[in-house]
């Protein structure tokens, strides 16, 4: 189905005057942006913001479901829940886009990808956005921005239990529970959940002809102490188990596993001078099989060791130091030459404000010994033009190692490859008014040495570097009530092609949309709530040679809550309303309209 004419000029109307509220509210803190704690409103970059409320209003199936919503994110899926999925903002691939849980890096160092289709989205507190480079932070992978995923977190006090049970179509039911408290000083928080779901026949024609199904199992706990020095300790553990059909070969399936463990310390050796240090690992693995037959094994996992030091100079100033330590290894069925390596990293940032002026000054200097040595920076200033107007730009360098797929993998590595690299400018307007929010970003982020697969012909490729690729664009940003009712809007629309000296030049890179759309509304009638979405995205290419047209869509969610009392409520959604028939990868169909009825206990 193509982008209908209709649903693109309602989202330029639209967001002529309305937004997301969640992602402008000047009261929300973020730490993503910068490492520390900041008010939302204080941020020099584009972030968005999800919080548990925004979350559970919406009532996304899933974590992608979720993150379609948000300015300048692509969401590819290969045949419904639980499948094989990747996502990029602005335009970039999704190894260009770091992905941490409660600030542990996570993604298989093969693939460069992070499982998000894999993480429950009910044992979510808060999700983080933020557009635009961030290496002189983070280093490696943050060219297209960062996610940042916050788990459920005690507060102290007397248990509070939470649970919330799902049916819907194509046998999709799930549940989960939790509670959360504290003890004297100490808090805790722990939570399970499980899903499953018939599915889909992902490619109908092609593989088994039958749905493919989803399941999946998982847990968190967080517990923490603080002592009456100041000392605070906290350990974080999340593991998710699931299992998944897919068409490709008789019954093949795959059984995957993404955990997370971390230790944080935080204490203030002086009054302006604040320590935090983590120790953490992630682990992605993936087995999969032909029926009962085994294929392969992919085992990565990610240890971390971090030192940050947060150290007020003066009102308004702020100075951050710290170091990284990241190892990386594979253990796999399939044989790479090198399987180990490791980075550490040193970074400083400086913010600060005086009067109308704002600023974010930031350097890092990555040394990995696969290769070798890279330096990144940035600089973002920020100008009060009126007491509700603010013009901002910034400019940012980043870059991302290959990944042990790009260097190693077999009839398809390439071990002389470079690392990408880029350079980001953007500059905005952005505006809080009696009557809403607003923002517009202006972005053109030029990356240099993008790794892609080349044919050699005969079905073989190999990994190799682009010369150029060009991204540029505009988001725009709304949220109002109005009429009675909750609006918010996004609309991007950008420019991602080729720029190398190649044949190809000028071509639009593969599977990015040229233009993606939200719009929600929401309204409370006392005791009931009632809500509609509508996500559009415009055509796009499934292969590098742009000979492979895949057309644009646009679905339309309904939604309505109950609300008992304080706690107990009642939620429908009805999804893909209209049955639009769409892929976001060739011969990969979507799902169509589904229903969902939900059972949710949850003290706000």
């Amino acid at each position: 189905m193509k982008f209908a004419r209709t649903s693109l000029a309602m989202a330029l109307m639209a967001t002529a005057a309305f937004s997301h509220a969640e992602s402008l509210s000047l009261d929300n803190q973020v730490v993503t942006a910068t490492r520390t704690g900041q008010s939302l409103g204080a941020n020099l970059g584009a972030v968005t913001r999800l919080d548990q409320r925004a979350i559970q209003r919406l009532q996304p199936t899933d974590m992608l479901d979720l993150l379609r919503r948000t300015p300048a994110l692509s969401i590819v899926n290969n045949g419904g829940a639980g499948k094989s999925s990747t996502f990029g903002i602005r335009g970039s691939s999704s190894d260009h886009v770091l992905v941490l849980i409660d600030g542990v890096r996570i993604g298989s160092v093969t693939s460069g990808s992070a499982a998000l289709h894999n993480l429950p989205i009910e044992q979510i507190e808060r999700i983080e956005i933020v557009r635009g480079p961030r290496s002189s932070l983070y280093g490696s992978e943050a060219i297209g921005g960062v996610i940042q995923v916050f788990t459920k977190r005690g507060t102290g006090g007397d248990p509070k239990p939470w649970m919330s049970l799902t049916a819907g179509s194509r046998n999709h039911h799930g549940g989960s529970a939790g509670v959360s408290g504290g003890i004297g000083q100490g808090w805790y928080s722990a939570a399970v959940t499980s899903l499953s779901t018939r599915g889909i026949d992902a490619r109908p024609g092609r593989g088994d002809p039958d749905n493919d199904g989803y399941r999946e199992l998982s847990g968190n706990l967080r517990a923490g102490y603080r002592f009456d020095n100041g000392l605070e300790l906290e350990g974080h553990a999340l593991e998710s188990h699931s299992h998944s059909d897919f068409d490709s070969g008789y019954k093949a399936n795959n059984d995957s596993k993404l955990k997370t463990h971390g230790l944080n310390a935080r204490f203030s050796p002086l009054e302006p001078w604040r320590v935090t240090l983590q120790a953490a690992r992630s682990e992605d693995q993936n087995d999969t099989f032909n029926g009962s037959t085994f294929n392969s094994r992919f085992d990565t996992r990610r240890d971390s060791l971090g030192w940050q030091n947060d150290i007020d100079l003066a009102p308004g100033h702020l100075l951050t130091l710290g170091f990284d330590h990241l190892t990386d290894e594979v253990s796999s069925s399939t044989n790479y030459s090198e399987n180990r390596r490791t980075n550490k990293g040193y970074y400083a940032q400086y913010l600060g404000q005086r009067g109308v002026h704002e600023w974010q000054l930031s350097l890092r200097h990555d040394d990995n010994e696969q290769f070798g040595r890279y330096n990144t920076g940035s600089i973002a200033y920020g100008l009060s033009l009126t007491d509700n107007l603010q013009w901002v730009a910034s400019y940012g360098t980043a870059f991302k190692a290959p990944t042990f797929n790009q260097l190693y993998y077999p009839g398809f590595g390439n071990p002389d490859i470079k690392e990408e690299t880029s350079r980001n400018i953007e500059t905005g307007l952005r505006g809080e008014h009696d009557w809403g929010n607003w923002a517009v970003n202006l972005f053109r982020n030029e990356v240099e040495d993008l790794i892609s697969s080349v044919s050699l012909g005969g079905g073989i490729y190999l990994s190799e570097n682009i010369d150029k690729a060009v991204i540029k664009g505009v988001e725009f940003e709304i949220a109002s009530h109005w009429l009675g009712w909750d609006w918010s809007s996004n609309l991007t629309l950008q420019d991602p092609a080729n720029r190398s000296s190649r044949p190809g030049q000028g071509d639009l890179l593969a599977r990015r949309a040229e233009q993606m759309f939200n719009l929600d509304i929401d309204r409370r009638f006392g005791r009931i709530g009632v809500g509609a979405g509508l996500h559009a995205e415009g055509r796009r290419w499934d292969n590098a040679a742009n000979s492979n047209e895949l057309h644009g869509y646009n679905t339309v969610d309904l939604r309505a809550e109950y609300w008992f009392s304080h706690a107990w409520r009642l939620q429908a959604r009805i999804s893909n309303l209209f049955d639009t028939d769409y892929e976001t990868a060739a011969s990969y169909q979507q799902p169509g309209r589904a229903g969902y009825l939900t059972v949710r206990y949850q003290p706000l």
